[in-house]
């Protein structure tokens, strides 16, 4: 399969009006790297990559001034939010313009609509019916940006074989209904949602072409769409997270299948996973 294929979760993005505040919590507790993305930034607005350790390439953004994920709060033809800071998955799209439309039908709150950003990409910013924020973007077409296109692909790989800690490893929902959210993205982008075997009631989430599962979904007090990200550590992970400010929801605990887990959140109030793979002796 090609990990850029349409309805893939290849990107995260942080929404903030503090960007060197989140670079320091982040950079503290998982070990990212940062930098500016000149061909990105616009409006006086920086968009700052983010990089796990040792990664050669983004894995996601910071976007400046844009916090975009309160969709009560938020105005339906674009803007900022008033709601406050939000972290969101982005799904690859091949056409922004024709799935921002065929999304609206099915519920979706549009927030901030079809918008080019030079030759770099096409994006949106839309809310589900649940009210989880999430991104869709295009990748630009310019040869230009044929080593960027190259490299993602090759993250992507990466970080489904062979993931290192500080990568993003997956992603998972949480929902208030989850007969609503499973039909609202099986409609939209074509996800296969497969019952977990070691979490009654939760689900596996295949996205286009995948053999293996790239999320997970489950009920939840609360509706929310974060990044897994895989940590050596969970127990060191949620203590350095508490040391920098951010806050633990969800306290480190194995699953019936030996992954350790955690849901913590940073001081803006973005929640986040991290989990740390079983390991099996020799």
């Amino acid at each position: 399969m090609s990990f850029m294929t349409p309805g893939n979760v290849v990107w995260f993005e942080i929404g903030t009006a503090a960007p060197q505040q989140v670079q320091d919590f982040y950079g503290s507790v998982l070990g990212w790297t940062f930098a500016v993305d000149p061909d990105s930034s616009v409006d006086g607005r920086t968009y700052t990559r983010i990089m796990a350790p040792g990664a050669p390439w983004p894995m996601g953004a910071i976007q400046q001034g844009d916090t975009g994920g309160d969709a009560e709060g938020s105005e339906a033809q674009g803007g900022e939010a008033e709601g406050g800071e939000v972290i969101n998955l982005s799904v690859l799209s091949a056409d922004v313009f024709a799935d921002v439309d065929r999304l609206a039908v099915l519920g979706a709150k549009v927030l901030v609509p079809a918008t080019r950003v030079r030759e770099v990409t096409v994006f949106a910013r839309l809310a589900d019916p649940q009210g989880n924020t999430f991104s869709l973007f295009s990748q630009g077409a310019s040869a230009d940006l044929a080593d960027r296109r190259e490299a993602t692909e090759q993250h992507l790989e990466q970080a489904s074989f062979t993931p290192g800690p500080g990568m993003m490893a997956g992603f998972e929902i949480a929902t208030t209904d989850s007969g609503a959210t499973r039909g609202f993205y099986e409609a939209a982008f074509g996800w296969r949602f497969v019952p977990h075997p070691a979490a009654p009631g939760a689900f596996l989430v295949f996205t286009p072409g995948a053999q293996w599962p790239a999320g997970t979904l489950r009920e939840d007090a609360a509706d929310f769409a974060i990044p897994a990200i895989l940590s050596a550590d969970v127990a060191a992970t949620a203590e350095a997270a508490l040391a920098y400010g951010g806050r633990v929801d969800q306290a480190p605990a194995a699953g019936a299948d030996g992954t350790v887990r955690a849901r913590l959140a940073d001081p803006q109030g973005n929640r986040f996973t991290v989990h740390a793979l079983p390991t099996y002796a020799a």
